[in-house]
């Protein structure tokens, strides 16, 4: 018995991304072959000797969203803050 062929669901029919043949998965190299450089994600490699402490931590959603509104880089904005005004006043304690 020949093996039956899928229907194809009108409406997750895609002209600009075609579902790929065998000769289509075939002939696919990997993207470091055929994208310059400039356009490959570079990976960071395992941390040698961590420096901060992931924790959960409750803020208020007003704060959250000032920091996050400056965009990439709000967690480490937060980090600064807490540690100027944790220097800063002799009442709070840290190592």
């Amino acid at each position: 018995m020949a093996p039956r062929k899928r229907k194809t669901n009108p409406e997750r029919l895609d002209a600009d991304n075609p579902e790929w043949t065998r000769t289509d998965f075939e002939q696919a190299r990997p993207a470091a072959e055929v994208l310059p450089p400039r356009l490959l994600r570079k990976v960071r490699g395992s941390q040698k000797a961590p420096t901060k402490e992931r924790i959960s931590i409750r803020l208020s959603r007003d704060v959250l969203a000032r920091f996050r509104a400056g965009g990439a880089g709000w967690q480490g904005r937060i980090d600064r803050a807490l540690r100027k005004i944790s220097e800063s006043n002799p009442r709070i304690t840290h190592e």
